[in-house]
């Protein structure tokens, strides 16, 4: 087990929407250190957004990752000889971590397309609460919802 947790990295907010959220969907499209591609993607995608929706692409980025965030997960505990899977509130960071994941994921399995004509796809369909990222939160829930019972296994 880990002596001690590792301090929380800053990050500095992007150069076009000043937004940090923005920045954290750029580290995660990053693939073999290339910054400028995911950022290329990523911007691409919102200028989609813009054409499509005709409203302010970060309202929309910011909608959809509202929208995925999940409340509740279950995280399994070991009482006795048995693993229980509790249900748990969801940290902020880890929210936001797990919306962007769940979005990249699903945009990514989308058919056909470049990658941002898929992401904005995605996060559209995440605004308008529909698409795999709110699928993918709503069982998360129905798990918790489902394993109520072992909330007083709590950690």
């Amino acid at each position: 087990m880990r002596r001690a947790k590792p301090e929380k990295r800053e990050i500095l907010p992007d150069i076009r929407y000043n937004s940090v959220q923005v920045q954290t969907m750029v580290q995660h499209v990053l693939k073999r250190g290339k910054k400028s591609t995911a950022i290329g993607l990523i911007y691409g995608a919102m200028d989609m957004i813009k054409t499509r929706t005709e409203k302010n692409p970060l309202d929309v980025f910011d909608g959809a990752l509202k929208n995925v965030s999940p409340a509740m997960e279950v995280r399994p505990r070991r009482v006795g000889g048995a693993t229980y899977q509790v249900p748990m509130e969801v940290s902020t960071a880890r929210r936001t971590t797990l919306a962007i994941r769940w979005i990249l994921t699903a945009a990514r399995e989308r058919s056909g397309k470049s990658f941002p004509e898929k992401l904005a796809g995605e996060l559209i369909d995440a605004f308008n609460e529909t698409g795999a990222a709110i699928r993918k939160r709503d069982e998360t829930h129905k798990m918790a919802e489902a394993n109520r019972a072992f909330s007083h296994y709590r950690i």
